[in-house]
């Protein structure tokens, strides 16, 4: 039998009962060898908003046990929000999940910690290490050498004006990674494999919002995590699906949109310039002054990644297609239903506009991922 390990899209609860956020996926969840997610808030009772923060939740310290009986083993602190209510409430959030049961990564006290992999032994003797970093960095949220926050994988961008004699026609955009945090996740990569047989890499990156687009940068850093050892990549931060590939037979999961992850709306917000600005980037979205979901249209269609793992290598992978209705509230739809048709169909549709190599098999365990 082999062993699953699961991974979720962004999780940031923001209810008066955390738990109801996992009442359609706990069963599944805990099921799992390993469940994996990537936290996109603070569980702490203080903390000071820094200035730099832009959506910014300080959710209560609960949090942290509602995610332990879920069922989540692994998660990232690797992401835009770890440092949003500064110092304090990043070491109470670790602090409150660890003492849930649940084992951090991509984020510390320091960037060695940062940097760490966390390891678990499976059933079978096989060994698994889960590494996380994040592209997207609000300034300071990256740990030094004397500084907490997370492993950054930075990237940087430079526009090329296309028509010189067009004055403010758009420019062609580039993008590619800083080189030494490239070579730091390289490293890091490689020393896993030296300690496990598995290797999992999380990567909060991408462009937010905007249908299939892949930055160039994501494709450059894919590439040498792979070349480097990495079994997979599973990717977040975009907040709808974006579509896989496979290199060199090893899947990439570019984004797994949302799972549990609340978002209010009230009139101030929906008039507000700042969101009017992003709300542009996306196909369908409107505010929504009653639900507890104001995504885009698309973000209602999601997924978990599942990586099937045995005999000290990766099996299989693929995913389980989830819907999220206006009480944000994640549901496993199955095989023949109309939600899981649109799941498939809208990834197989970005995939191919991204230009992706992936296709998808539907079985009856998960949607498996296979080569065009």
């Amino acid at each position: 039998m082999p062993h699953i390990m699961l991974a979720t899209g962004d999780l940031a609860m923001d209810r008066e009962d955390y738990d109801e956020s996992f009442v359609a996926t706990r069963d599944v969840l805990r099921a799992a060898d390993v469940t994996f997610g990537q936290l996109e808030t603070s569980f702490a009772s203080t903390g000071t908003r820094l200035p730099q923060a832009r959506h910014a939740v300080l959710a209560r310290p609960e949090g942290a046990a509602a995610l332990g009986r879920a069922g989540f083993d692994v998660i990232s602190m690797a992401g835009n929000h770890c440092m949003d209510w500064g110092r304090e409430a990043f070491f109470e959030t670790r602090a409150h999940l660890e003492a849930a049961g649940i084992a951090v990564v991509g984020a510390g006290a320091n960037i060695a910690e940062a940097r760490r992999p966390v390891i678990r032994t499976l059933g079978d003797g096989t060994r698994l290490a889960v590494l996380a970093y994040s592209s997207i960095l609000p300034h300071s949220y990256w740990a030094d050498e004397r500084r907490p926050g997370c492993a950054p994988m930075r990237a940087h961008t430079v526009y090329e004006q296309i028509e010189h004699d067009q004055p403010g026609t758009p420019a062609r955009i580039h993008t590619f990674p800083d080189r030494e945090d490239l070579a730091a996740m390289e490293a890091d990569i490689r020393a896993a494999r030296e300690q496990a047989d598995v290797v999992v890499v999380s990567q909060h990156w991408g462009i937010h919002f905007v249908r299939a687009e892949i930055a160039d940068y994501q494709r450059d850093v894919a590439r040498a995590a792979i070349a480097a050892g990495a079994d997979a990549i599973v990717g977040g931060h975009a907040h709808i699906l974006k579509g896989c590939e496979l290199i060199e037979g090893k899947p990439v999961f570019h984004s797994l949109c949302n799972f549990a992850t609340d978002l209010r709306m009230d009139e101030a917000h929906a008039k507000s310039k700042s969101w009017n600005e992003i709300r542009v980037l996306a196909e369908e979205w409107e505010p929504d002054f009653e639900g507890l979901y104001n995504f885009p249209a698309a973000a209602r269609l999601s997924m978990i990644a599942r990586l099937e793992i045995g005999e000290g290598r990766l099996l299989r992978a693929g995913f389980l297609p989830l819907y999220i209705g206006r009480d944000a509230v994640p549901q496993i739809v199955a095989p023949g239903s109309a939600e899981h048709a649109q799941v498939v169909d809208y990834l197989d549709a970005v995939t191919r506009e991204a230009g992706l190599n992936a296709r998808y098999r539907i079985g009856a365990d998960m949607v498996e991922l296979v080569a065009a």
